[in-house]
């Protein structure tokens, strides 16, 4: 019977998505791993694979559709000897449905088309015991009807399951203060222009609004001398020039706040509901502003990886971030970030925590400014403000002290960076 391609849920968070392009034509053949469809989720526009094979018999969601949820049916695929007529034949208002997703026994989600969970119904297949050849796993038609009931299970390459981030509520759930109709009774014989919130703001909005509501922030402040860092760099930067690399101040406090992690492991942790993780890497998330919202894509081990790298794998992700490029797996996860707003010429600010993060990093405007040298003399030195913003669940007032003096520490002696 025909098989229904249904709406993927392309991140843990998404609920709905819009249809931006069809890949494919009614009457296309199409295999597992081609692409069928760009859907653009509240964060970027990603590919969508087909996992079965056979012909595109029906497309019921146009391009452009905005707000198509999760699971909706969007095409029906025709397996070889299906026609349309099969299509209309099938009764719309009672389809036959796929059984659930099945769950691991550890809680994991299977993934598998809702074909191949159809045919493991019918012959009693437990998809536990099956690995699957479709794109990143997924199990197909085909690894359900080579299986026999009660086989041993498969062997498959055993990976430690992320835990999953809880999705964002609704932005009306979290909203606090007036209704949208007592706001748009106050400005009434006022010109303005209303403006619709899409996906990336709606979510903003959301988690933002949880974060302060739900974390108990503090926040810790220090100064920073800069000098000795923009020395370092001006003599690395014509160093490295023949390589067309150029270090940015940015580079270097990523490289610092991931070194500072490690030397205090503590507090490179993260809020997980009733537990907490401490992670062993420096996962530092750093935010990158884009039209209508922001991204904060990870640079995972950090610690280990030279600033050259880091520069050129943060100019990658920026780019990607700026054209709604990265995959869910480049911007999630991370134990740290970091927002930088000092090319705007801002002092110093206080960042929200993006949960499960258990601290942000935030980084002002280097400015020349008096200050008391060693020698007790007046002097002039650049100097920047940094505000670290702490999840007091994760992190106690005497760790997040040390984790930022170890930062200053690390931006003020540069060399030892490289050490």
């Amino acid at each position: 019977m025909p098989t229904e391609i249904l709406m993927p849920a392309l991140s843990p968070t998404m609920e709905e998505g819009t249809l931006a392009k069809w890949l494919v034509n009614e009457g296309d053949t199409v295999s597992s791993g081609d692409l069928l469809a760009e859907i653009e989720t509240d964060k970027a526009t990603m590919e969508f694979e087909a996992v079965d094979e056979g012909t595109i018999g029906k497309i019921l969601v146009a391009e452009g559709s905005e707000g198509v949820k999760v699971n909706t049916v969007i095409a029906v695929l025709l397996e070889d000897g299906e026609s349309a007529d099969d299509i209309s034949a099938t009764p719309a208002a009672a389809p036959e449905a796929a059984p659930p997703a099945p769950v691991a026994a550890d809680g994991a989600r299977i993934f598998a088309s809702p074909l191949a969970r159809r045919i493991a119904a019918h012959k009693g297949l437990d998809l536990n015991q099956l690995s699957g050849s479709g794109p990143h796993g997924r199990i197909v038609k085909a690894d359900v009807e080579a299986a026999q009931p009660g086989a041993a299970p498969t062997a498959a390459p055993a990976a430690s399951a992320p835990a999953t981030p809880s999705a964002a509520p609704a932005a009306a759930a979290v909203s606090a203060g007036p209704s949208t109709s007592q706001v748009v009774a106050m400005y009434e014989g006022r010109e303005y222009e209303e403006v619709s919130l899409d996906g990336m703001r709606k979510t903003i909005a959301a988690r933002l609004t949880e974060a302060k509501q739900s974390i108990p922030h503090f926040y810790l402040r220090r100064d920073i001398k800069l000098d000795a860092l923009l020395k370092f760099r001006s003599q690395l930067n014509k160093q490295l020039e023949g390589r067309g690399v150029k270090l940015s101040v940015n580079d270097f406090i990523i490289k610092a706040s991931a070194l500072a992690l490690q030397s205090v492991p503590n507090a490179n942790a993260v809020w997980a509901g009733d537990r907490m993780l401490k992670l062993k890497p420096s996962d530092v998330a750093v935010a990158v502003a884009i039209e209508g919202g922001l991204f904060t894509p990870v640079l995972k081990d950090a610690e280990m990886k030279s600033l050259s790298a880091l520069s050129a794998e943060m100019k990658d992700l920026a780019a990607r971030a700026r054209d709604r490029k990265l995959a869910p797996h480049e911007y999630q996860g991370g134990s740290f970030a970091i927002s930088n707003l000092g090319m705007f010429g801002i002092d110093n600010f206080d960042a929200v925590i993006n949960p499960p993060h258990g601290a942000i990093l935030a980084v002002g405007a280097g400015k020349k400014q008096p200050v008391v040298g060693d020698d007790g003399e007046l002097t002039v030195a650049t100097v920047m403000s940094c505000t670290l913003s702490v999840d007091h669940r994760v992190i106690d007032g005497a760790l997040g002290a040390e984790l930022l003096q170890a930062i200053v520490d690390n931006l003020e002696n540069p060399m030892v960076m490289l050490a």
